[in-house]
C-alpha cells in the first residue's frame, strides 16, 4: 500500500521566524496544541502568553479548535520535534505572504497526492523526484505548474534521478534517467491542466435597437457589424437576435497575463479559505480584473453601434449593461429564444388556417376590384 502522507516542502520542519498555517487541535491548560498543515500535520503548540499582546480576558475569543490561521515559528527543536509558536508576533505582511504561499502549496498538493493515488506510488518518492525539485528551480512548484499547461516538456523533461547499475567489470555505476515515466507524466500534466487551465469568463449585454426609416433592416445588419467589428481576437464578440427589437452581445475573455494565471485558484483554493473577510477581499479583485477586459470590448462595441445606428436615425437602448453571465444565464436566454420562435411558429400555423377557412366561406362571394362600388360579383 503506497504512502499517501506527505509534508509539502523538502525541509522536514519551518525555519525560526518564518510565518506558517496551523490548524488548532485542542486547548490545554497552558496553552493550545495545533497541527503544521505545510509540514504533514507535526505538532506544535501556542503557549497562551503568545496569543496576543493584550491582555486576555476570553481564551476563547483568540482562539478555536478547528481555525486555520498564519502563525510565527518561535523556537524549533529537531531532536526532540517540539516547535514553540506565536499568533501575537506575525504581522500583517507574514499573514498576507504565508496565505499566498500556503494556498499555492495546497493546490500542487492536492494534484501530487491525486497522481500518487491514481497510480499507486509513494507520495513521498513523487515529491523528491518531480516536486522538490521543481520548488528548488522555480522557487515554487505552482509556478512550474503553471508553465507545464502549455509548455509539459520543458519543464518535466530536464528533471532526472540517479540509479545505480552494474558496469562492464561488475563495479556499480550512477546512471541519470528520466525522474518519471511516461505514464506518471501524462498523469501529471492531465490533472494540472484539468485544475489549472483558467476558464473563459462569459460577457453579455442586453440591448434593443429599432430603425424605421427606408433600408432600416440593412442599417441595423450594419450596425450589427460595426459591433462585432469592436471585438479582438482574444476577445471576439457576438450579437445575436433575441426577438425584435432584442439583440444580444456577448464576449469571452481569457487573460493570458501573468498576473491573472491566479484565477483559477480563485475556483480552487478561496472557498476553503479559513477567513471569509480576505476571502471576498481577494475573490472581488480577481473577478474584478478577469471582468474589466470583457466589459470594456462589450461598451466599445455597444458604442460602435450606436453610433452606426444613429447616424441613419435609429435608436439603440441598454436594456442589460454588460456583466458576467453564468451557465444558468445562458441557458434560461436560450429557453427564452426557443419560446418565442415556437410562439411564433404557431402564429404562422393560425394565419394559415384562416386562410384556409376564409377559402371554404364562400357565402360572401369574391369581391369585383374594377366593380367595386357597385356590388358583388356572383
Amino acid at each position: 500500500m503506497p504512502n499517501l502522507e506527505c509534508r509539502m516542502y523538502e525541509a522536514k520542519y519551518p525555519e525560526v521566524d518564518m510565518a506558517v498555517m496551523i490548524q488548532v487541535k485542542h486547548i490545554a491548560d497552558m496553552g493550545a496544541y495545533v497541527s503544521l498543515l505545510e509540514y504533514n500535520n507535526i505538532e506544535g503548540m501556542i503557549l497562551f502568553s503568545e496569543l496576543s499582546r493584550r491582555r486576555i480576558r476570553s481564551v476563547s475569543s483568540l482562539i478555536k479548535v478547528g481555525r486555520q490561521e498564519p502563525v510565527m515559528v518561535l523556537r524549533v527543536d529537531r531532536d526532540k520535534g517540539y516547535i514553540d509558536l506565536s499568533k501575537r508576533r506575525v504581522s500583517e505582511e507574514d499573514i498576507q505572504a504565508c496565505e499566498e504561499r500556503y494556498n499555492k502549496s495546497k493546490l500542487v498538493h492536492s494534484i501530487m497526492r491525486h497522481v500518487a493515488e491514481t497510480l499507486d506510488l509513494d507520495l513521498e518518492d513523487l515529491y523528491v523526484h518531480v516536486g522538490w525539485p521543481l520548488y528548488r528551480k522555480y522557487g515554487h512548484a505552482f509556478e512550474a505548474f503553471k508553465l507545464i499547461v502549455t509548455d509539459p516538456d520543458s519543464v518535466l523533461d530536464p528533471l532526472t534521478r540517479e540509479v545505480k547499475e552494474d558496469g562492464p567489470d561488475g563495479q556499480a555505476v550512477t546512471k541519470a534517467v528520466p525522474a518519471m515515466t511516461p505514464e506518471v507524466k501524462d498523469a501529471l500534466v492531465k490533472n494540472i491542466r484539468r485544475r489549472m487551465t483558467p476558464q473563459p469568463l462569459k460577457i453579455r449585454a442586453d440591448i434593443e435597437m429599432k430603425c424605421f426609416q427606408f433600408d432600416g433592416v440593412l442599417h441595423i445588419k450594419e450596425a450589427m457589424r460595426k459591433a462585432e467589428a469592436a471585438g479582438s481576437d482574444d476577445c471576439p464578440v457576438k450579437i445575436k437576435l433575441v426577438a425584435p427589437p432584442l439583440y444580444v452581445l456577448t464576449t469571452q475573455t481569457l487573460d493570458k497575463g501573468p498576473n491573472l494565471h491566479f484565477s483559477f485558484v480563485v475556483a480552487e483554493v478561496l472557498p476553503m479559505m479559513y477567513c471569509p473577510r480576505r476571502s471576498w477581499i481577494l475573490c472581488n479583485r480577481v473577478i474584478g480584473a478577469l471582468l474589466d477586459k470583457g466589459i470594456s470590448i462589450l461598451t466599445n462595441a455597444i458604442k460602435a453601434c450606436t453610433e452606426e445606428i444613429d447616424r441613419h436615425k435609429g435608436k439603440l437602448i441598454v436594456k442589460e449593461a454588460p456583466r458576467a453571465v453564468s451557465e444558468r444565464d445562458d441557458k434560461l436566454l436560450a429557453e427564452h429564444m426557443a419560446k418565442l420562435q415556437s410562439a411564433n411558429e404557431e402564429v404562422d400555423g393560425d394565419e394559415g388556417s384562416e386562410e384556409e377557412e376564409e377559402e371554404e366561406d364562400t357565402g360572401m362571394g369574391e369581391v369585383d376590384v374594377e366593380n367595386s362600388g357597385v356590388g358583388m360579383a356572383d
